[in-house]
């Protein structure tokens, strides 16, 4: 169509100029859908985790495994899925680490987690039964899907997931008090006491080497409506939360007989500075955290951490090309 209506203009000395202004106003092709049905999947049983920070983990009075974790030990060399499950249910109906429980509250959310790329772009899938719990916390969104993941280098990432950003005096934790803090990385911190790291944030030139280095965390979210619509915001997680303008992060959602299925989507390539350089071969961390049931802020179900790799690797996942 767009040839023949061209034809006149072949001999026109602007003909290739006024060709090439009308295809570039064209919208751009779609990618490529994935089939994800020819993708391997794997259950992450995510766990509700209460007032239980970073700090709390790194307390041996408080956290039985703290000593080994401190030692070098990894979250899943202790926990296993069955644990996780026992012990979110505990958390869930109240006591120390809850003092404020949520009727009806989950305590652990099963999710089936799916990696894959089309050359150009990383998509992650994730697909879960709503828990039909309605905390009336949040009256905008029915859920919130979230992942983040890491550089290989980042110790904390690899050894505790997202659990690393979630500290004693963020929102609605023991020691928030009324200047409570946003997610973290504790190297962001002058010092971290067992109460967090409070306002003592490090000079801005300490936390550009921070970025640079990998000590942070980028974070995929999609903020979900019971109609299926689902609105992506893409960031990094250094001293507080940092949305990016410049971030490509698309998300699509349905729901469908009790069931949520998201899929996160961003360009390989890096939109620049707290966007992880994702390269073929090398194994990442990342972990998941899913908001249901209207519920913000702690009020999630949370894993521990895991691994992906593109192409190939020793991992959790490896998202392959489809």
């Amino acid at each position: 169509m767009i040839r023949h209506g061209f034809s006149h203009l072949r001999s026109h000395p602007l003909a290739s100029t006024i060709a090439a202004l009308c295809l570039a106003s064209l919208p751009a092709a779609p990618a490529m859908a994935i089939d994800w049905s020819g993708v391997p999947a794997k259950t992450v049983v995510l766990t509700y985790p209460g007032q239980a920070s970073w700090e709390w983990v790194l307390t041996k009075t408080d956290h039985e495994g703290a000593e080994k974790f401190r030692g070098g030990k990894a979250c899943r060399e202790c926990h296993d899925d069955e644990t996780l499950v026992e012990d979110g249910a505990e958390l869930a109906k109240g006591g120390k680490l809850e003092p404020a429980p949520v009727a009806g509250m989950a305590g652990s959310l099963p999710v089936k987690v799916q990696f894959a790329h089309d050359g150009s772009a990383l998509s992650v899938r994730l697909q879960w039964k709503a828990t039909g719990n309605d905390a009336k916390q949040d009256s905008s969104y029915a859920a919130h899907a979230a992942l983040i993941l890491a550089d290989p280098s980042n110790k904390e990432a690899n050894r505790a997931g997202c659990w690393a950003a979630c500290h004693d005096d963020s929102e609605g934790m023991a020691s928030a008090g009324a200047a409570p803090q946003e997610k973290y990385v504790g190297a962001s911190r002058v010092k971290l006491s067992r109460q967090g790291g409070g306002a003592g944030v490090k000079p801005a030139a300490d936390l550009q080497a921070l970025l640079a280095g990998g000590n942070y965390y980028e974070y995929w979210t999609a903020k979900l409506k019971t109609d299926g619509s689902a609105t992506a915001e893409g960031g990094y997680i250094l001293d507080k939360f940092h949305a990016s303008s410049a971030s490509k992060l698309t998300s699509t959602a349905s729901f469908a007989n009790g069931e949520w299925t998201v899929v996160l989507t961003r360009p390989l390539a890096s939109a620049g500075p707290g966007e992880v350089a994702l390269a073929a071969g090398k194994v990442y961390p990342v972990g998941f955290a899913i908001h249901d049931g209207h519920t913000k802020g702690r009020y999630h179900h949370v894993s521990m951490e895991h691994k992906f790799a593109i192409d190939s690797g020793t991992a959790d996942f490896v998202a392959t090309k489809k």
